[in-house]
């Protein structure tokens, strides 16, 4: 099922060019040498690309990096396809040629799209090498040289046919062992992944919960058609606290970000709205700033993994932005502006943050993913 790597649409683009001086030099050389020195040019070219371009056989929802250090350039792209049988490609980029290949062997066929898709936060590569995916439950996938296989199903309802389907999840990087699921039946579930049983499962929200993020060991929020952002402490499920509601009526939440470099912030997206707005958690139910550039609905938000300050943001005006909040406590005439903006070729869906390498921003857009250097 793989996608051509470099189509007409996607060619590495070059973000340099020989000067004058150069030119005039090849030109003296024989036309062999010429011709080598052209070619490695070129090379050096794609290797300092900031762009490339993977088109798969349709469309692109779920999207992630991997993590481990043994595996630079890796992603999991799944299909949005209206049928029950879907598609995972484990995609990796070739630095050396600007090709992203798909591999054949670790393709395989998923049942519903994916509603999102994480590798095992394991940057030393200490666990097998796992993908986990939410649809109807969540399936954690091990990846091995030439195959991928179903390593367990985790189903919370062993007694019945019917399940709330999953919205989104999220795995708890400083505890490994722990995935937080959200779900259209208004509750949020943490397994644990090893013994594949339920730790806590808490209604979390009076609507769909769209969203979940963790803050900590023992700490997660979650978004909710309510409108209304959650924070809950493991230690104490009785209670949650509420950090944000939206002003207007039915407007529901539906994508959460937490700052891993600096937890007192979040950041949230109004259902087909083009505002984000950023939370300070110390000072609930006021936004700290509302990034107002987009010119369409938000669809996708990431932190900066290496920075506590940027945050990038892309939407359905095929635009991702990557902000610099450092000034946010002090007000900005006219709001802040974005210090990068790209344009993709069609409404951006996905957006992934590489967190083992802060220097590539993964989006996806129709059939197209693409890693830009930032």
């Amino acid at each position: 099922m793989g996608g051509g790597g470099n189509g007409s649409d996607s060619k590495v683009e070059p973000s340099t060019t020989t000067d004058d001086h150069d030119r005039h030099h090849h030109h003296q050389n024989n036309p062999n040498q010429q011709q080598q020195s052209q070619q490695q040019s070129q090379q050096q070219q794609q290797k300092r690309s900031e762009i490339y371009t993977y088109e798969a056989p349709w469309h692109i929802y779920a999207m992630n990096w991997s993590v481990r250090r043994d595996k630079r350039y890796r992603l999991a792209i799944s299909s949005l396809l209206e049928q029950y049988p879907n598609r995972v490609e484990i995609v990796q980029l070739d630095d050396s040629t600007g090709d992203i290949r798909s591999d054949p062997s670790l393709s395989f066929e998923h049942p519903y799209p994916p509603t999102k898709s994480i590798f095992v936060p394991d940057r030393d590569c200490l666990r097998p090498d796992l993908l986990a995916t939410s649809a109807d439950f969540i399936r954690l996938w091990q990846i091995n040289e030439d195959s991928v296989t179903l390593r367990s199903l985790l189903n919370g309802n062993k007694n019945s046919e019917f399940c709330g389907p999953l919205t989104s999840f999220d795995w708890n990087e400083a505890e490994p062992r722990c995935i937080g699921t959200s779900s259209i039946d208004t509750t949020c579930t943490i397994w644990d992944v090893e013994r594949g049983t339920v730790d806590t499962q808490l209604i979390a929200h009076d609507k769909e919960v769209y969203d979940i993020a963790w803050g900590g060991v023992g700490v997660f929020a979650s978004v909710s058609a309510d409108g209304s952002v959650r924070v809950f402490d493991l230690r104490d499920k009785e209670h949650s606290t509420i950090i944000y509601e939206s002003s207007e009526p039915d407007t529901p939440l539906v994508r959460l970000g937490w700052n891993k470099q600096d937890p007192r912030y979040m950041a949230t997206l109004i259902m087909d709205s083009a505002k984000v707005v950023v939370l300070d958690i110390r000072f609930p139910t006021l936004p700290v700033v509302e990034l107002q550039r987009h010119g369409a609905g938000v669809n996708a938000i990431a932190w900066a993994p290496h920075s506590s300050c940027h945050i990038c943001t892309a939407g359905d005006d095929a635009q991702a932005l990557i902000w610099d909040l450092s000034s946010m406590g002090q007000p900005v005439e006219g709001g802040i502006d974005p210090i990068l903006a790209y344009t993709a070729g069609a409404e951006i869906e996905q957006l992934q943050w590489s967190s083992s390498q802060p220097d590539w921003v993964a989006i996806a857009f129709s059939n197209k993913l693409q890693i830009l250097r930032v």
